[in-house]
């Protein structure tokens, strides 16, 4: 997680506005971190409830604040499922 975290740092320093959701695996655990920017947030756009419907579809949970979120799931297979779901959450929060 720490090494999710610290990359999603790195690429988020590089963008004034954008969101980024990145995932793992490890030991057949899924983690999941959510960061949003500023000018992203100022849009209405949460981290924490993005990682939120992110980590259910993995079988997980999790959550955060509106600039960073950070979740777990159990089934790897769905990653790439829960992933895509991220443009269509992003949409429906964009105020």
């Amino acid at each position: 997680m720490n090494g999710l975290r610290n990359l999603g740092d790195q690429i988020k320093n590089r963008f004034k506005d954008g969101v980024i959701v990145l995932s793992s695996q490890s030991e057949g655990k899924v983690f999941f971190v959510a960061m949003v920017s500023e000018d992203a947030k100022k849009k209405g756009i949460h981290a924490g409830n993005i990682v939120r419907e992110v980590a259910k579809i993995t079988g997980g949970s999790g959550g955060g604040r509106p600039d960073m979120a950070q979740a777990g799931g159990k089934d790897a297979s769905k990653i790439d499922e829960a992933l895509e779901i991220v443009p269509k959450l992003i949409s429906e929060q964009i105020k």
